[in-house]
């Protein structure tokens, strides 16, 4: 396989997660665990709101994603915002989790191949 190819499949992999998170789990809410989740951080009164709007902010991300626009601003702000919902919900949330703090190695995965694919693999092949 080509690596153009390779670091493009990786680009729509990575959107489609926030995508499908943003949009079906939270927007959608055919995943209740998400807003639950929320609920038990900032409260149930204000879960809905909050869950909608981390939802459209996913939604937003994976906008981002594939435009390329300031990537690695990008990829610094995916990370951040992964490993500080994975800190949050492991601390107050973990049996919330769909694989309790196990979450936490599937996140630092997520981390590592959004890494990947825009410090090394871009970089590697001079794909811009």
């Amino acid at each position: 396989m080509r690596p153009k190819f390779l670091y493009l499949a990786l680009k729509v992999l990575i959107a489609g997660v926030w995508l499908v998170n943003g949009l079906w789990c939270k927007v959608l809410n055919y995943v209740p665990r998400h807003q639950a989740i929320v609920s038990a951080i900032v409260g149930s009164h204000y879960a809905h709101w909050v869950t909608n709007i981390i939802g459209w902010a996913e939604m937003l991300m994976a906008i981002w994603i594939i435009s390329e626009y300031k990537s690695k601003l990008n990829t610094a702000t995916q990370i951040a915002a992964i490993a500080m919902m994975n800190i949050i919900e492991c601390i107050v949330t973990p049996h919330l989790l769909l694989w309790g703090r196990w979450n936490a190695f599937f996140a630092l995965l997520f981390i590592l191949v959004i890494y990947f694919q825009e410090y090394w693999f871009k970089k590697t092949y001079l794909i811009d």
